[in-house]
């Protein structure tokens, strides 16, 4: 949120869902890289998992990716709809992440290996009109 001039609080239009994900006209992953062995995380970190080290630095997630490992889920809470396609997603800068494959017709056509894309979508609004914004891979 950001103060207006009179001191009140403006209310954003969207918020990501997650903190490392940058929406706007350039929508993109940001992942904390360890400054000495190059290991990539996303949440908040005392030190490196690989090396121990304590120095990060914020860096651009590469956008594109190839669909590493996927499972369909055909049962999820009431409201999700189901089947779709949770997966493991390899970005072309070597990052992986975990996300869904979104916008397949149907989701017995997800292969290993097929190129993805980063996208972002509306997942809901609260009652301020604000959207939550999250984000998933498409086909290419």
């Amino acid at each position: 949120m950001t103060e207006e001039a009179d001191g009140t609080a403006e209310v954003p239009e969207q918020l990501p869902i997650v903190d490392y994900l940058r929406i706007g006209d350039d929508p993109h992953l940001v992942a904390n890289e360890c400054t000495n062995c190059g290991a990539r995380y996303f949440d908040r970190r005392n030190a490196c998992a690989k090396c121990g080290r304590t120095a990060f630095a914020d860096v651009r997630v590469a956008g594109e990716a190839t669909l590493r490992a996927f499972s369909i889920v055909h049962r999820a809470a009431p409201g999700i709809p189901v089947p779709y396609v949770s997966a493991i997603v390899q970005t072309d800068d070597g990052t992986s992440v975990r996300a869904n494959v979104v916008g397949l017709d149907d989701p017995l056509k997800a292969e290993l290996g097929m190129r993805l894309r980063l996208t972002t979508y509306g997942c809901g609004t609260d009652d301020n009109g604000t959207e939550c914004v999250a984000f998933g891979y498409v086909a290419v």
